[in-house]
Order: C-alpha cells, then structure tokens, then sequence
C-alpha cells in the first residue's frame, strides 16, 4: 500500500495511486463523460483545422493564381505546405513528450495561425509559398498534438465510445472543404480561405487553454537537435521524390535519383545517431514492439491505397459519369458514411469487449474487395453501382483509420505517447505521398496509352503533360475525343485500383499476425487494479 505511481501527463500535479480499494474511482463519477467531451470537442476543432485547409485552398488555387501569377510555381504552394507538415510531425511529437503536451499544442495552434493570416495577406506567388509553409509547420504539430493528448486522457480500452467523432470530423472536412472553397472564393475572395481558419482557430484556442488541464514539463535532457535535422531531410527527400517524380523530372532522373541517395544517407546516419543520443527524436526502441511494427506498416498501406485512390474517384465521376465538382464531391457520401457507421461500430465493440484484432482482419480484407470492386468500373458504370464499391472501401477505412492509431498507443509506454502517435501519423502520411505519386504515375500511363490507341498519337499529345483534362475544355471537343478520353480516363483507374488492391493485400496478411494485447484501461482485475484503477483516476483529474 501506498506506493505511488510515476508522474504521467495527465494531471495537473503529479499524483499518486495505490491498488487498495479506499483509493480506486467511484465508476459513476470518475470517467467524467461530459468532461470528455467538452476537451474532445475543442480538440477535434483543431483537427478540423489542419483537414479543411487544404481542400479548401485546392478549391480556391486557380483564382489565386490568376491574381498573384507564378503559374510555373503553382505545385509549391502544395508542396512547402506538405513538407513542412511530413517533417515537423514527428518533432512535435518529442517535444511534447519531453515539456508537457498542452504548451506544445497551443504553440502549433497559434503558428498555423501565423501562417493562415500571413498566407492570406500574400501580395505574391513566393511570399505565398513562404507563409504555407510555416503554416504547415503548425499544422504538423495539429494533428499528432490531437491524437496524443486522446491517448493521455483517455486509456485505449474507452476510446471507441469516441471514435464516431473523430470519423465525423474527416467526413466534414472531405464533403464541406470544397464546397466551403468554392463559396468562399466566390463570395469572399480566395484569401478568406486562410482566414476562415482564424475564428475557429481562436475557438480552439480558447476552449483548449480553458477546459484541458495537462502539466508542463521541463526535460532535463538536450533536445536531438542532430536527429532532428536528419529526419527532417530525409523525409523532405522522399516527400519530394513523390512529388516531382514522374511530373517535374523523369523517375529515372539525376535530380530524383540524386534525391533518394540522398534520403537513404540521411536517414541511415539518423539510426545511427538515435542509438546514441540520450533522447532520441525517434525512439528506434518502440519499433521493437511486433504489434507497434506491424500497426505501421499497415498504416502506411492505408495511406498509400486510400489517399491514392481517393485522388481519382473525383475524376472518374466527373470526366466518366458527367458529375460536376460540386457532385463529385457529394458522390463520396457512400464511402464517407460507411466509414462513419463502422468507425462507431468498432469502437463502441472495441470499448465492449477489449478486442479490436478482429476489426484490423476484416478492414483489410474490406479494403482489398473495396478497390478490387472499384477496379471493375468502365464508362457504362452506373452512380449507383459505384456508390455501393466506394461503401466497401468506406467500411473498411472504418475498421482501420481510428483502430490502427490506437493499437499503437496501447503498444507504447506513456512516456513515448507523443512519438508512437506521430510515427503512426507520419507512416501515413508518407503512405498517402508514395500512393498519390506512384498511382499517378500508373494513372498517366494508361491515359496516354489509350488515347494513342483509340486516336493514334494525336491522342497521345493532348495528354503528354498531364493526364487531366479541364471539364470545361473537354465539353468543346469533338464526341469521338470525349469519348476517347472517357475511355482512357476509365482505363487509368481501373489499373489504379487494380494495383491498390494487390498492395492492400499486404496489409490484410500483416494484420492477421498481431497479437491481441489486453488494452489498457480495461476492467480492473487483481493482476492490475492498480494500473486500471489509475487510469481512471487520470482521465477524471485531466478533465
């Protein structure tokens, strides 16, 4: 009796815990639902944030650069905005590991902030690269500051009952991001799609500061400023392959290939240094754990598969099914409800029972049916017919996308929260560059190899620069070329998802070989009440 437990970062004094039962929780009064959901819904605010910007910016980016010029430096606003955010991840993640969680998260809050109202007040297409990408340094700090302070607050066996929201937040931010694009850019002017971000940024603010109570920390180690830097280069080299390879610069290049030798030193002397420093940016022993391993690498797959093919439904609506943008966007709702409706499903179950290997299995083997039937889609494929496939694939991303982060929260300790949820973060994001530049490259080839078969090389031309056609543009061309490109286009993805499902088999194996760890936060028994009982204790005071 009376032994105390370590400090965690989850109150706001350090508190001790004993196994006896004159110290454990009334279960009516410590979980604090209400609590919860009051910092859950400040946290997802911040979340919207950093999914809203970019679909909204999309939108508004013709209208920019009509205005500001820098046509042949347009992919960089993309670009410095991805790369900030891919590189700075994972170092928001140890900061908030080593100074507390909440100082470092409303730092992020405010630099996206920053970047929002300096992008917005851009009198140039270079001022506007800047300012994105200070803007995605905050934004990298967004999202894993949400996740890990969710894994703070609330032990992986009860979360599920939060799952629906998360789900909810990224289904707004995929449907309403551009059609709040398009009406803010045509009412408003393009630069109020930055500045939207600052009153829901200042809600965020403030509720954060007022109902989150986490304590500050003060390290006493050296941060890794050496790892840090070399991370930091080797994820900008891959980030950059996928973006320019294929497009900028031929794969086989010397400006590519110069880049992944590059990427493969850097991140080769990173391992090196992260065996020697006392406080690794990165960790490299959480990658000792089967279950954190595994989780990752079909995170990745995840990314890869989901983003890269969510790229071109949107197109094939549009250029196969006659949709228009605003459609193809609502086109989605299928895949985006399925992936609501199963996310709470599995984590309402996951709460229930404390298994969740299951959901992994089953949303791999969704995925793989998902695309497989995605890939059976031609230019006589009814709406209808195409929303019940993207339902499969939705109900699989259900089953995967919250499941996936909290199987490697439970799998490290508390004290590396912050970089297990920023590798599990980072892992898919990278996923989803490889996916978007290689599912492109595919995607090209096939265009261009259709529309020379079907018009010879006339075809072949209209397509050289870039498999996409405006809409606009393709309804003033003959119908023999419209329908030549509605066949390409038809033939481009379906080799994209095609190949989607043969890599997404990867992850559907990899899931059945993780092991169901009991999940912490779980039912107190005699071989862990002290642990249960303490966890529920921390998500009482933190609210």
């Amino acid at each position: 009796m009376g032994k105390s437990r370590p400090a965690t970062p989850t109150g706001d004094k350090q508190m001790t815990t004993t196994a006896g039962p004159d110290t454990a929780p009334d279960p009516g009064t410590a979980k604090k639902p209400a609590g919860v959901r009051v910092v859950l819904f400040a946290l997802m605010i911040a979340m919207l944030l950093a999914m809203l910007d970019n679909m909204i910016v999309g939108t508004a980016m013709p209208t920019i650069v009509g205005e500001l010029g820098g046509m042949d430096h347009l992919s960089w606003v993309v670009t410095a905005y991805t790369l900030a955010t891919a590189a700075s991840t994972p170092i928001w993640g140890k900061l908030g590991d080593m100074y507390g969680r909440k100082g470092v998260f409303l730092s992020s809050i405010v630099l996206f902030l920053i970047g929002s109202a300096l992008s917005g007040m851009a009198q140039d297409m270079g001022q506007l690269i800047g300012f994105r990408a200070v803007q995605g340094l905050g934004a990298g700090g967004l999202m894993v500051g949400v996740m890990a302070i969710i894994g703070d607050l609330i032990p992986p066996r009860e979360r599920g009952k939060y799952q629906g929201m998360m789900a909810g937040v990224m289904a707004v931010a995929m449907i309403g991001g551009p059609l709040v694009g398009g009406t803010i850019t045509d009412h408003l002017g393009w630069r109020w799609s930055f500045y939207i971000n600052l009153p829901l940024g200042a809600i965020a603010l403030v509720m954060v500061t007022a109902v989150l109570h986490l304590p500050k920390k003060r390290a006493q180690t050296r941060i890794d400023y050496a790892g840090a830097a070399l991370l930091t280069l080797g994820i900008t080299s891959l980030v950059l392959i996928t973006t320019w390879g294929g497009t900028e610069y031929a794969w086989l290049s010397g400006q590519i290939i110069g880049l992944g030798i590059l990427g493969v030193v850097a991140l080769a002397l990173f391992v090196i240094v992260e065996r020697k420093v006392s406080e690794p940016v990165l960790p490299l022993h959480i990658f000792r754990n089967g279950n954190f391993s595994l989780v990752t690498l079909i995170g990745f797959l995840v990314g890869f598969v989901m983003f890269g093919s969510m790229t071109f439904l949107p197109l094939f609506q549009q250029t196969v099914q006659g949709a228009s943008a605003t459609n193809s966007g609502l086109l989605l709702l299928p895949m985006l409800l399925a992936m609501m409706a199963v996310s709470l499903f599995a984590g309402r179950v996951t709460t229930r029972t404390g298994k969740y290997k299951i959901f992994v299995v089953v949303g791999g083997g969704l995925i793989t049916a998902g695309l497989a039937l995605l890939s059976l889609m031609d230019t006589g494929t009814t709406r209808f017919t195409s929303g019940v496939f993207m339902a499969v694939l939705g109900a699989g991303m259900g089953f995967l996308m919250q499941t996936t982060m909290l199987i490697a929260q439970n799998s490290v300790e508390m004290k590396d929260m912050g970089v297990g949820s920023s590798s599990a973060t980072l892992f898919r994001t990278i996923g989803g560059s490889f996916g978007v530049a290689i599912f492109g490259a595919i995607f090209t080839h096939q265009v261009q190899s259709t529309m020379a078969e079907r018009i010879g090389t006339a075809g072949e031309k209209m397509t050289s620069g870039g498999a996409q056609m405006d809409p606009k543009s393709l309804a003033q061309l003959p119908p023999m070329i419209k329908d030549a490109y509605a066949h390409a286009v038809a033939s481009g993805t379906h080799h994209v998802f095609l190949w989607g499902a043969a890599i997404s088999v990867i992850g559907f194996a990899a899931a059945w070989f993780l092991k169901e760890v009991p999940l912490r936060g779980g039912p107190v028994t005699n071989a862990g009440s002290e642990e249960g009982a303490a966890d529920r204790v921390l998500v009482a005071e933190a609210v």
